[in-house]
C-alpha cells in the first residue's frame, strides 16, 4: 500500500509538471505574465523634462526599471526595439507641504516624482499604453530637501519601477 501511495504521488507530481510546462503564458514569482514569444526588453534612458531637474534621477529611474526586469523576468535586455519596449520622461519633481502646525508652518513635506511612460508590446499590442505614474515620500519639513533626497529618491524610484513593471506585465 505504501508503494502504491508513493507511486500515485509521483505520478501526480509529474502530471502537474507537464501541465504547467504546457501553459502558453509564462508565470514567474514576480507576478509577471509574459508571452513566451517575448524574448527581449528595451528600456530607453528616461529624459528629465521637469522644471526642477535632479541630474541623477533619470539614470536612477532607468536603472531601477532595468533592474526590475533583470530580477523579475527571463527577458534579455537590448538597446532598442525589444519585444517589450519602454520610453518616457520625468515630467514633474516637486516638494509640497502636507501638514501644517497651528503657527501655519509646515511640519511635513511630500516629495513627488511623476513620469510619463510609453510602453510598446510588440507581441501583444493590446497591452500597449501611454500612462503617467507618480510616487512620493514624506519628510520632516525642518530638513532641507537636499538633505533627504539621497534617501527618498531610491524609495520613490523603487515604487515607480514596481508600478511600471506591474502595469506592463501583470495582465490579469
Amino acid at each position: 500500500m505504501r508503494i502504491a501511495g508513493l507511486i500515485n504521488r509521483i505520478l501526480c507530481a509529474v502530471s502537474a509538471s507537464v501541465l504547467i510546462a504546457g501553459c502558453t503564458v509564462k508565470y514567474s514569482f514576480s507576478g509577471a505574465s509574459i508571452s513566451p514569444e517575448a524574448k527581449t526588453v528595451s528600456i530607453q534612458q528616461f529624459e528629465n523634462v521637469s522644471t526642477m531637474v535632479v541630474p541623477i534621477l533619470a539614470t536612477q529611474l532607468t536603472e531601477g526599471l532595468q533592474d526590475k526586469f533583470s530580477r523579475g523576468t527571463r527577458l534579455m535586455q537590448v538597446r532598442e526595439d525589444g519585444d517589450l519596449a519602454f520610453e518616457g520622461e520625468i515630467t514633474n519633481y516637486v516638494s509640497n507641504p502636507i501638514s501644517v502646525s497651528g503657527n501655519e508652518y509646515a511640519t511635513q513635506n511630500r516629495l513627488t516624482v511623476t513620469v510619463r511612460v510609453r510602453f510598446t508590446n510588440r507581441i501583444e499590442p493590446q497591452y500597449d499604453f501611454d500612462r503617467t505614474f507618480s510616487a512620493y515620500e514624506d519628510y520632516d519639513a525642518m530638513k532641507l530637501m537636499q538633505e533627504v533626497e539621497s534617501t527618498l529618491l531610491p524609495e520613490i524610484v523603487e515604487k515607480l519601477s514596481e508600478d511600471i513593471f506591474n502595469a506592463a506585465v501583470s495582465n490579469w
